[in-house]
């Protein structure tokens, strides 16, 4: 039997009630339905789900269900797949229908899958019970650079506070292309790298473990749609794009990086790890939470103006655990502050015809605001080691050291509402 859409179903409705045990100030309300790949011992070849309270739904078995009829989906079980590629190259209209079908089958006075034990047994998994994968096959990944805050900082603590800016910085949004492989799911230990180093007072180079490891608190959006070698992607065209967002923690080694980066920009002092959040918020989740961006001085080319409210108020916030100790929290910025768009990250990354994949990520870069306490790297809180940050237990953090867990999380809130990313945490291994 077919189920269909009913077009006055609004998945974001702050007054809708889900029969679902959802915790409060969960992450995961009826109004999110963030998209994951996980797997259990049950079900162990990894495949999608959609997030719930505590709770996993399991789109592979709605859709051999027959729950997910009348969708327009192919025959074929994308939700079967490793990866939410398949899912994903269907657009984001696909992707809207079966947030609102999920929404309609978890509403408090739908008794469809709330009444059916057998369904219930088949497609929900408590989440403490699953194991989350890399959502996203990603081919090609892209970090920008497009808080002014922080290009400001890191302009001032290595070049002339007068002039932290570079002359290019207020007319583009500056990136730069990184390596794909080494982006892993949360909970994927990040092993200390090695390389060379220089300290200014020495006449040589050095190698070794990385002495200055550090985090970057971001947020990554995933494209859904190719584009086609040559053509451009407009600020307007821009978010039919892009699928959603996670939290992305871009780890940074900043003495290696710091003596190899010029000319070329940064190599090993960046490839080797980036960690995700494993569910990805749509767009259509963030639609209430939508806002200004900063004002743009000078106005900006015609190819990245941007109409209406194109960045999204998402509160960010880091935490360091000390191995064997508490967890603090050293970080509260925003995503509000970016000086620079998505739309326009977009527009920028395709103005001279390049390719767009589906499950491509795009970071931010560091995401800081203007107090210290919203500096979204260790470089930044520590000013460059030479104001270490003071840690409940009594210790002090210039970097990171073996055996810390760093954690950041996620939400926008409002009306009652709280849409949360979930958390991206990994421990810092020694050097092998």
């Amino acid at each position: 039997m077919e189920k269909s859409i009913h077009m006055n179903h609004q998945p974001n409705d702050p007054n809708l009630t889900t029969w679902v045990n959802v915790p409060p100030n969960s992450d995961f309300p009826i109004q999110n339905l963030p998209f994951g790949i996980f797997s259990n011992t049950e079900y162990k070849a990894p495949h999608a789900g959609v997030a719930i309270g505590d709770q996993v739904i399991d789109l592979a078995a709605l859709f051999e269900q027959g729950h997910l009829n009348g969708l327009g989906l192919p025959e074929d079980n994308v939700f079967a797949y490793d990866t939410l590629n398949a899912f994903m190259a269907l657009g984001k209209q696909a992707a809207s229908k079966v947030r609102t079908r999920v929404s309609q089958l978890l509403l408090a006075d739908n008794p469809e899958l709330r009444d059916n034990e057998e369904l219930k047994q088949a497609a929900m998994r408590p989440m403490d019970h699953v194991t989350m994968h890399m959502p996203v096959f990603v081919r090609d990944y892209t970090d920008f650079y497009s808080s002014i805050e922080h290009a400001t900082n890191v302009g001032a603590m290595f070049r002339d506070p007068n002039n932290a800016l570079l002359p290019n910085w207020r007319h583009l949004p500056v990136g730069y292309h990184g390596r794909a492989s080494s982006i892993v799911p949360s909970g994927t230990p990040i092993t200390r790298p090695k390389g060379q180093y220089k300290d200014p007072q020495d006449d040589q180079p050095s190698f070794g473990p990385s002495r200055r490891l550090d985090f970057e608190l971001e947020m990554a959006f995933i494209t859904c749609k190719e584009n086609g070698m040559g053509n451009s992607v407009s600020t307007a065209e821009a978010e039919e794009y892009i699928f959603g967002f996670v939290l992305f923690n871009d780890w940074s080694a900043r003495d290696i990086q710091a003596w190899e980066y010029q000319p070329l920009g940064p190599f090993l002092g960046k490839n080797f790890g980036s960690s995700i959040s494993p569910w990805i918020v749509t767009m259509d989740a963030l639609e209430p939470f939508r806002t200004e961006s900063p004002k743009q001085e000078p106005e900006v080319l015609p190819y990245l103006k941007t109409e209406g409210k194109k960045a999204f108020d998402i509160e960010l916030e880091v935490f360091l655990h000390p191995e064997g100790g508490n967890e603090n929290k050293i970080c509260h910025s925003n995503f509000k502050y970016l000086y620079w768009n998505v739309n326009q990250q977009l527009a920028h990354h395709t103005v001279n015809g390049c390719n767009l994949g589906i499950g491509d990520m795009y970071a931010s870069g560091t995401i800081s605001g203007s107090d210290p306490k919203s500096f979204g790297s260790m470089l930044e809180l520590a000013w460059k080691g030479t104001k270490p940050l003071k840690l409940d237990d009594g210790s002090e953090r210039k970097f990171l050291l073996d055996g810390d867990t760093v954690t950041m999380r996620a939400y926008a809130e409002g009306n009652g509402v709280r849409i949360g990313f979930g958390e991206v945490s990994s421990k810092i291994l020694p050097a092998r």
